[in-house]
């Protein structure tokens, strides 16, 4: 153990938190951490604070790195960190410095590798629905192509957590909603810049894919990941709203301004193939909440843990591990941004069940759990700093590139 921890394990009080979900579901906790408990509270910007304390779980004592945002005040805002297309990854500190966030946590799950799939190209871009800057930028991919833990029963990874225009934060879900009009006639869209495809559809993908190849998002199916890649698949380059190319593989590299390509599998692709070079081709999509109808200035995927102050059915009480999760207070007015440490001393961590409990002994109504493991990252800027740094110690050694994250801002 480094000196720093030594010094951080040896002074800090314990923080207990409920372990058992019967405990949880029954017992009613007053919002805050004990006190006591919290180290100290560090300013970061006008309504963003940083804290860090241990809790002590199931499996041994971890450490908590934990962010406070009050959207009240007018200079806060959260957008989506990103590294500019969707297939791409990068540190969250890097993500947070290059667009001057004051803080962040690493964001959801991601198409981490292709083991299953030899010669397949990793596309690193996330599993859920993403919004940045009020603008759609990918779908979420069928709930068996997921990388991550298993879902909790009655979720799924159209679930996003994201900041309305209202200004106020919550949990829903997004589908997609679009088509693509051609001279045939009308056709679903099946997916928006998505590393997989449903079986026997058409998705969409623009600039903002990123040139990271498109064969990965024909292959599996819509439950199993693993299985073989479709040996039918089409795909068209629509230009400025005409059709002036087409292949039966699907290709990679940036896709320029004005581009749109279409990647259709099994019947998605004999409908494409129907299109010749010339031809008027129209793609409209838009991603549609489906419980506030109100649009989110920005979303990220991951699932839900705690509801109305009471946990998800059926969350794993058994698996612990390094996590990061989000929380909402205040009617979507107050945040609690939480990562776990990875340091060899604390990487027990948390099971789902205890991240619910800890969100919800830190006044959270709602919870929402994001990827953890080496990818658990916060940043912040130290007082007077100019550049945010890595509060916890990721459980790799180091950062781990990320597709995605949730950024903290304060207008100067």
């Amino acid at each position: 153990m480094t000196r720093r921890l030594k010094r951080l394990a040896a002074g800090r009080t314990v923080l207990t938190v409920l372990t058992a979900f019967g405990m949880l579901a029954g017992t009613a906790l007053t919002g805050a951490a004990p006190a006591g408990a919290v180290e100290a509270v560090t300013e970061i910007a006008p309504g963003v604070t940083y804290e860090q304390f241990d809790i002590t779980a199931t499996r041994g004592v971890t450490h908590a790195h934990v962010l406070r945002v009050d959207l009240r005040n007018p200079q806060v805002h959260l957008d989506l960190l990103y590294p500019g297309v969707v297939a791409d990854r990068a540190p969250v500190s890097r993500l947070a410095q290059s667009v001057r966030a004051v803080a962040g946590v690493n964001g959801d799950f991601f198409n981490i590798n292709e083991v299953q799939h030899p010669g397949v190209e990793a596309t690193g871009a996330a599993v859920g629905p993403l919004i940045a800057h009020g603008r759609p930028l990918k779908a979420a991919v069928p709930n068996g192509q997921r990388f991550g833990p298993a879902l909790p029963p009655g979720t799924n990874t159209r679930e996003v957590f994201g900041v309305g225009v209202d200004r106020r934060a919550r949990l829903d879900r997004l589908s997609l909603v679009g088509s693509v009009l051609t001279p045939e006639g009308r056709l679903p869209l099946g997916g928006l810049n998505q590393y997989a495809l449903p079986e026997n559809s058409v998705g969409a993908f623009t600039p903002k894919w990123g040139s990271v190849s498109r064969v990965r998002a024909t292959c599996g199916t819509d439950t199993v990941r693993a299985a073989p890649c479709s040996t039918d698949t089409y795909e068209v380059t629509v230009r400025r709203g005409r059709v002036v190319s087409a292949s039966n593989t699907p290709g990679s590299g940036p896709i320029a301004a004005g581009t749109t390509v279409l990647v259709g599998r099994e019947a998605g692709a004999q409908q494409l193939r129907k299109l010749s070079t010339g031809e008027r081709v129209t793609v409209r999509q838009r991603l549609w909440a489906a419980r506030s109808r109100i649009p989110y200035r920005f979303a990220l995927g991951g699932y839900p843990v705690l509801r109305g102050g009471q946990p998800s059915a059926g969350l794993d009480s058994t698996t612990s591990a390094v996590r990061t999760a989000v929380g909402i207070a205040g009617n979507g007015r107050r945040l609690v941004l939480l990562a776990l440490d990875g340091a060899p001393a604390y990487r027990s961590g948390l099971s789902i069940a205890e991240v619910a409990a800890q969100m919800r002994a830190l006044g959270s109504v709602d919870a929402f759990s994001l990827d953890g493991g080496g990818s658990s990252t916060l940043v912040a800027r130290e007082p007077g700093a100019s550049a945010v740094s890595v509060r916890n110690h990721p459980s790799d050694g180091a950062e781990r590139p990320v597709p995605t994250g949730i950024g903290v801002f304060s207008a100067p």
